[in-house]
């Protein structure tokens, strides 16, 4: 598959955001913001990225799909929600295909893409283009809240958290064990930091919402944090403290 038209209209609010926009220009796209009435014509894809404030996901999807022409594939990150539920928002819901995976892109090979049970097999193919034109692998899935890679990474974490608040060991000491323990690159809390508190919370709130499982229940302190607007790295609080100009410990 080949496309000329390079045009991607990039939306929402996520860590997600601003390294998809520069990956997208370092392959040759042109990257276009909202407002989506006037970036519509020409676009070839529109990439949404919100998950942790849903009703502003619901309504950028709502929005997209009003005002981009029916035959423009919408890529939604499934981390919250399934693809199935944003595509329900949709009348055209053919067209809306889950995708997701965590900050940071650059250390991510594979993108994980999650077809709604409405997506349309052409809008797969071309989603799969798409991720793989920028030098990543992909890997097509179930549509469930979180995908794989997030979803096993955002429960460590969780657990991790129900950890601390049990006073079993503290961060530093939980991190350590972790990585000593597993060879991950990073313990589950530093790591959690790195991605930002609000998307991991998003991914187990998410499962809790959908599959009401116990075993989902968000770690209160996580929530906490969250709401303190303590998310790690790019706030300069999370379970540790940064220097927000600084690079990621």
């Amino acid at each position: 598959m080949s496309m000329t038209n390079k045009t991607v209209l990039l939306v929402g609010k996520s860590p997600l955001h601003d390294e998809l926009k520069e990956l997208f220009g370092e392959s040759g796209y042109r990257v276009v913001p909202e407002p989506v009435r006037e970036a519509a014509d020409g676009v070839r894809f529109a990439i949404e990225v919100t998950n942790y404030d849903l009703d502003l996901k619901r309504a950028t999807i709502e929005k997209l799909d009003c005002e981009l022409p029916p035959d423009v594939p919408i890529l939604a990150t499934s981390l919250a929600v399934t693809a199935t539920e944003a595509a329900s928002w949709a009348r055209y819901p053919q067209r809306i295909c889950g995708f997701g995976t965590f900050v940071p892109v650059a250390e991510r090979g594979l993108l994980e893409i999650a077809p709604a049970l409405q997506t349309a097999p052409a809008v797969v193919e071309q989603a799969v283009w798409l991720f793989e034109s920028l030098g990543k692998e992909t890997a097509v899935v179930e549509d469930e809240v979180g995908l794989v890679f997030p979803r096993i990474l955002a429960l460590i974490v969780n657990e991790a958290v129900f950890t601390v608040m049990e006073g079993t060991a503290t961060p530093e000491d939980i991190d350590i064990a972790m990585k000593k323990g597993t060879n991950y690159p990073y313990g589950p809390l530093e790591w959690a930091d790195r991605i930002g508190l609000d998307e991991v919370y998003a991914v187990i709130r998410g499962l809790h919402r959908d599959l009401a499982e116990e075993r989902y229940r968000p770690a209160p302190l996580l929530r906490k944090l969250v709401l303190a607007g303590r998310v790690g790295v790019r706030s300069g609080q999370g379970f540790y403290s940064y220097q927000l100009a600084a690079a990621v410990r």
